[in-house]
């Protein structure tokens, strides 16, 4: 029996890691395979050799160190115990050494996990990194220093420290028992071999440690420096007490080896106190300098290391040598000449927001249960020969809203297998119901675009593998009561003959890919058809923005730009945006083909060091040459633009004291959506800057003080052809106020006439939008306008374009279209007519428009008693009334307009 369970011990082990080196190998199979059908498989092969050759390497570090503990402890017992006081299992050979084996093994199998698991990428950087060509300057060492080597050393050292902590512990807790660490010469060498190896990485650690202070501008554990970076008190106490505790680990590494040594045990406790209170020590005296030396003179103190701050934070990101130019604000230059001079321009603006618009999208161009518009984005086109801005969705397929009935294999597999299509809109005309018009609609696409690929085998939703050529026509799209079909027609995809069938029903967990008959030598599978999961398959070292959209290209197919992001944490003295990472470029633009699913990884910035360390890791990732109809689709992202933007309303004073002081400070405005106060968000428009003659496509953001509503100035990022990336800022007059977005909106619930349409409107189970308020400077003025949706309740409802405000300077007016509210504002500011002359809700103009004529018309009243009382005791009714309104609770709203009315008489 003893044998008969030994043997099958024997085969359920081999099996089990029979059953794991088969698994890992089906998988790195068909990973190559799937990578290797892109023409990726040489950045697999590169990321799959590191990790053996780091996983060997863990492997056997962790093994041996392992072995040669369990081995000494064994040898320290047999020499300390005779044979008989040993327990049972010590006292039989084959059975220590099996449990020695067993523990090398799996302690090996961690080191391996860990090293490869963690260290591949680290390592891949140290061995073909590009240098920044600039230094720190301080330690006079290179970024890439701190972006490559200093994290590659810290992993190293951090790795080693925690394996000989865990071997110190292994080893005091086997020599505690019955104190053999008092008696036997072999146990105290052992302990002692290991505390010095662990007093020398602690001692590394510490010597590592200055570095780490240009990367933070924490000071000890309870303050924060004004400083991202090195600061005065690091520079005074914290370096030096770094290099201290380096030198005293090393020392009191060696003060308890010699207290092993001499049997001194009560004496260990001192070097490991010290340490410790070398520490704290260090953080008190780090908690005093900055409380009593920096903090009551903290600028002239801090002085230099905010310049070095100032200047990292700008370079780190991309903040140096960006336009900056003023804008004169609200100069009255409106007029019909500036309107022609800027036709394209006014022709761009947006009176429909991609928000609601999905919705319409949704009801109106699906057509189908099963098709879904997943985002509505924002790009521009020629279309015949006129530069315009657009919003663009794709028609996606989702086979989880088939009917039930259709929810088979061969339907979810080889039939449903591909969305359809585009819709596209006018970004600044609505149909006479509110609707947005279309430039492309319809199953199939009809407009002005020609779409020759509609087809979507690749895309945004949570797509499963569809095997494509079989013996099962493909559903295309439905035309009336029938469905018409199709054939896939390119040669992407893994072809399911051989060997390939066998492992990819393994891979893909469907034995029905094995047995169909549906399948045959044509037979190809597209797998992993969800576009930002195959980025991060293919390429995984990069940061994705997690907003894709789809474009045309010349040839009338459809494909997905995506932008990868390079994020450090590593950047000397730059402020940090997210957590630890203070460095972010997007030098890369992936394009997924929508039919194919080819990718293509185009380096937009070539001479980033980080994208240069890249392709020197994987030269066969990335393409150089860039197609123009690709590169006429480029934008600049929104989420870069945001950090790059936020990081600039601080970082743009470049006067020293000022920037200590913050007293210059700008942030995002706030507009209203639905009814709600948001901050503003980065938006897209087309444009003509005041120095160039074309119109272009321009994401921009507006600028208001801290704490203040009024717009400070805008900044703006050019996106089309060789501008692609330029930066650039406009600043509006300090002594003057230009409205900013939450004025405007502030202005349009204020207005008598407007207020009172949409409480109109909001009445009656009507919803009211409030879309994207637009700052729009035209040459030397501001333009603002912001559309008015309108909902009704029930579920099926669509969103309407109902009005469009139009504000500038003192002027607002909202009508039905924008060109009517543009020229109502144009004629009233060229017939010289005032705001406050404007007709009120009631048809009459204000006191400040009436003539002098009409004010003597007016009768003669006594005064009011009382009159700030009264006054006081309305408004709190009237806001009382207005909140009931908007609760629906009619019966009380009557009851307030009543009692109202009681007390104006």
């Amino acid at each position: 029996m003893k044998k008969l369970g030994g043997r099958s011990g024997i085969f359920i082990g081999f099996l089990v890691v029979l059953f794991i080196i088969v698994g890992l190998g089906l998988s790195w199979v068909t990973e190559y395979i799937w990578m290797d059908s892109l023409d990726f498989s040489s950045v697999f092969t590169t990321i799959l050799s590191i990790k053996v050759m780091l996983g060997a390497i863990g492997f056997v570090l962790f093994a041996i160190i392992t072995y040669i503990t369990l081995f000494w402890i064994k040898r320290t017992y047999l020499s300390q115990f005779s044979i008989h006081q040993l327990p049972p299992f010590l006292q039989r050979g084959k059975t220590l050494n099996l449990i020695i084996l067993a523990g090398t093994l799996f302690v090996g199998l961690i080191g391996s996990t860990t090293v490869q698991g963690l260290g591949w990428e680290p390592a891949l950087k140290i061995m073909n990194y590009v240098p920044f060509g600039e230094t720190d300057p301080f330690f006079n060492r290179d970024i890439s220093f701190y972006m490559y080597v200093l994290p590659f050393l810290k992993f190293v050292v951090n790795l080693l420290l925690s394996l000989s902590i865990f071997v110190l512990i292994v080893e005091v807790a086997a020599y505690s028992v019955f104190h053999i660490y008092r008696m036997n010469k072999s146990a105290q060498s052992h302990l002692s071999l290991t505390v010095l190896i662990v007093g020398v990485l602690l001692a590394v650690t510490h010597v590592l440690e200055p570095f780490s202070t240009l990367l933070t501008n924490r000071v000890n554990i309870f303050q924060h420096s004004v400083v991202h970076g090195l600061s005065f008190t690091d520079r005074m106490v914290n370096i030096p007490v770094s290099y201290v505790l380096a030198a005293f680990s090393i020392i009191a590494a060696v003060w308890i080896i010699l207290s092993l040594r001499k049997g001194r045990i009560h004496k260990l406790i001192m070097p490991i106190a010290i340490y410790f209170g070398i520490i704290i020590l260090g953080q008190g005296a780090s908690f005093v300098v900055q409380q009593f030396i920096v903090s009551p003179n903290e600028f002239n103190r801090e002085a230099p290391y905010l310049e070095h701050n100032l200047n990292y934070t700008r370079a780190a990101y991309g903040l140096e040598g960006m336009e900056e130019k003023e804008h004169p604000g609200n100069v009255d230059s409106l007029s019909e000449d500036l309107i022609k001079r800027n036709q394209l321009t006014i022709d761009n603006v947006r009176i429909n927001d991609a928000r609601p618009l999905l919705d319409v999208y949704n009801q109106l161009q699906t057509f189908r249960t099963y098709y879904q518009f997943n985002d509505i984005d924002i790009d521009r086109y020629k279309i015949d020969g006129k530069y315009q801005q657009v919003f663009i969705g794709a028609r996606e397929l989702n086979t989880e809203d088939l009917p039930e009935q259709a929810q088979t294999w061969v339907n979810q597999n080889l039939r449903y297998t591909h969305g359809y299509g585009i819709a596209m809109s006018q970004v600044n005309k609505v149909t006479s119901q509110g609707q947005p018009e279309y430039l492309v609609r319809n199953l199939p696409p009809q407009g002005a675009i020609d779409i020759e690929k509609p087809q979507i085998y690749f895309g945004e939703e949570d797509y499963r593998s569809v095997i494509v050529d079989t013996e099962v026509n493909e559903f295309d799209y439905p035309a009336g009561e029938e469905n018409v079909s199709t054939r896939y027609e390119e040669e992407a995809g893994i072809p399911l003959t051989g060997l390939n069938r066998l492992l990819f029903a393994i891979d893909e967990g469907s034995i029905r890919i094995l047995v169909s008959g549906q399948i045959n030598k044509d037979s190809k599978l597209l797998q992993t058809r969800n576009i930002m999961e195959r980025v991060e398959r293919i390429a995984p070292f990069f940061e994705y923005d997690d907003d894709p959209y789809v474009f045309v290209r010349d040839d009338g197919s459809l494909a997905w730009m995506i932008d990868a992001y390079l994020i450090g944490e590593g950047y000397p003295y730059a402020e940090n945006f997210d957590g630890r990472n203070n460095y972010i470029k997007n030098p890369v633009k992936v394009v997924v083909d929508a039919y194919t699913g080819e990718t293509n990884f185009y380096i937009t910035n070539p001479d980033e060091p980080l994208v240069r360390t890249y392709q020197n890791m994987f030269p066969n990732l990335f393409t150089t040459e860039i197609p123009d109809d690709v590169r006429s689709h480029f934008r600049y992202p929104e989420q870069l633009f945001k950090i790059e933007s936020a990081m600039y309303g601080t970082y743009h004073m470049t006067n020293l004291e000022l920037f200590y002081n913050r007293e210059d400070y700008w942030q995002f405005p706030t507009e209203k959506y639905y009814n709600e106060d948001i901050e503003m968000e980065p938006y897209y428009t087309t444009m003509k800057l005041p120095e160039y003659d074309e119109e272009e496509f321009i994401l921009m953001v507006p600028y208001a003080p801290r704490n203040r509503q009024n717009m400070i100035a805008w900044m703006g990022v050019r996106n089309d052809g060789e501008h692609y990336g330029e930066k650039f800022v406009y600043r509006f007059p300090k002594q003057e106020n230009v409205y900013g977005p939450q004025q405007i909106e502030n202005r349009i619930n204020q207005d008598s006439v407007i207020s009172q349409e949409l409480n109109l409107w909001s009445q009656g189970g009507s919803s009211v939008i409030r879309g994207n308020l637009f700052a729009l400077p035209i040459e030397d003025t501001v333009l603002y306008v912001e559309p008015i949706y309108i909902e009704s309740s029930n579920e099926t409802s669509l969103p309407e374009v109902k009005q469009v405000v139009v504000a500038y300077g003192d002027h607002i007016a909202m009508e039905a279209t924008f060109d009517e509210a543009l020229q109502k504002i144009v004629d009233r500011v060229e017939k010289g007519i005032k705001p406050e002359e404007v007709p009120d809700a009631d048809g009459e103009v204000t006191d400040e428009g009436n003539t002098e004529e009409d004010q003597q018309d007016q009768p003669n009243t006594d005064p009011i008693l009382n009159a700030d009382e009264v006054l006081g005791e309305v408004s709190d009714l009237f806001n009382q009334y207005q909140k009931a309104l908007s609760e629906g609770d009619w019966q009380k709203a009557g009851e307030i307009m009543s009692e109202l009315d009681q007390r104006l008489k």
